[in-house]
């Protein structure tokens, strides 16, 4: 124990099958009055979760991870497994289990060395129907949440100082989600970033009063790793896009990034590589003095089409949405 604080779960929204949940957490030295549930019961899933911050703003960076935890795992209340956290206290691991699809309340307890009086910690999965042959992954920051500042001061920004509620959203942006799951119901979603697993229950939070629909977060440990000073974020989204085709390669995913440094020749290269998985490619045009605060456009020159796969651009949600209609995505 840490100065009276135990070992406690943040548990983040997974994802899965019918076969398979992958479960996702981070494993903390939490102060007792901060071991409350990050997601209720079964009601609080009408239709979103409150996510609540167990660490919030800088003392998410602050607080002292821990390192190849043991931590138990019940799904709707039934123990399943026992899995570990990794060096860096991140819980990142795929569970067999028959679930019927929907949402389900995934249950994250420590139960190391000192974690005695630990609470257990709650979540919803989101189990994929396995009928869907359609979903959404969107990258976050400047797509869908904008921050009026320079790209290298954005991420200490968010994480230190920044009111959460300071975050603004793309117009248009969570209408656009929203009639694209109307129109393909049952469908996954996931928000790939680059941004570190620290900030998730803030990003959680910004989603859910913005009215954007739950999904999973997908972002990555936060400092360095065991050969490199700074991680890539470039190899984190490729890692995790070549990891849900090979997870669900009968769905077809609607990409959506901008066009301010990397999204553009990322998702090229998957739908290159994987042109059987790409519903349409949609591309959040900034505007200038938003290109300049992302540390400008990216250089990629790319074709409207990738191996038949439509390329969509627009300023805002309306007119990506627009387009869509006229593909007959929507």
């Amino acid at each position: 124990m840490k100065r009276g604080r135990t070992p406690g779960v943040i548990p983040y929204i997974g994802y899965g099958s019918t076969e398979w949940v992958r479960v996702l957490g981070r494993v903390l030295y939490l102060p007792p009055t901060e071991t409350h549930e990050a997601a209720g019961t079964d009601e609080s899933l009408k239709p979103v979760v409150a996510q609540v911050a167990r660490v919030r703003g800088w003392r998410s960076f602050t607080s002292v991870h821990v390192p190849y935890s043991p931590v138990r795992v019940l799904i709707d209340g039934e123990p399943i497994t026992e899995v570990a956290s990794d060096r860096g206290g991140v819980i990142d691991h795929v569970v067999p289990v028959q679930l019927t699809p929907g949402w389900h309340t995934i249950t994250l307890q420590a139960s190391g060395p000192g974690s005695e009086h630990a609470e257990a910690a709650h979540a919803p999965v989101y189990i994929a129907d396995p009928t869907a042959h359609f979903g959404l992954i969107s990258d976050v920051d400047d797509t869908i949440l904008n921050t009026a500042l320079p790209k290298p001061l954005v991420a200490a920004w968010n994480s230190f100082v920044l009111d959460e509620h300071a975050r603004t959203s793309t117009p248009g942006m969570p209408v656009l989600y929203d009639h694209l799951l109307a129109k393909h119901p049952g469908s996954p979603v996931l928000y790939l970033s680059t941004g570190a697993w620290n900030v998730a229950p803030a990003l959680s939070r910004f989603l859910e009063r913005n009215l954007y629909p739950m999904g999973s977060l997908l972002l990555t440990d936060w400092g360095p790793t065991t050969d490199r000073w700074f991680r890539s974020g470039k190899e984190h989204k490729t890692r995790e896009l070549s990891r849900l085709a090979r997870e669900f390669p009968d769905v077809k995913w609607v990409l959506v990034g901008d066009d301010g440094q990397h999204d553009e020749e990322l998702y090229q290269r998957f739908a290159t590589a994987h042109p059987e998985n790409v519903a349409a490619v949609l591309i959040r045009q900034l505007s200038v003095g938003q290109a300049v605060l992302a540390g400008g456009r990216s250089k990629a020159r790319l074709q409207r089409s990738v191996s038949g796969v439509p390329w969509i651009y627009g300023p805002d949600g309306a007119t990506l949405h627009q387009e869509l209609r006229q593909l007959g995505i929507l």
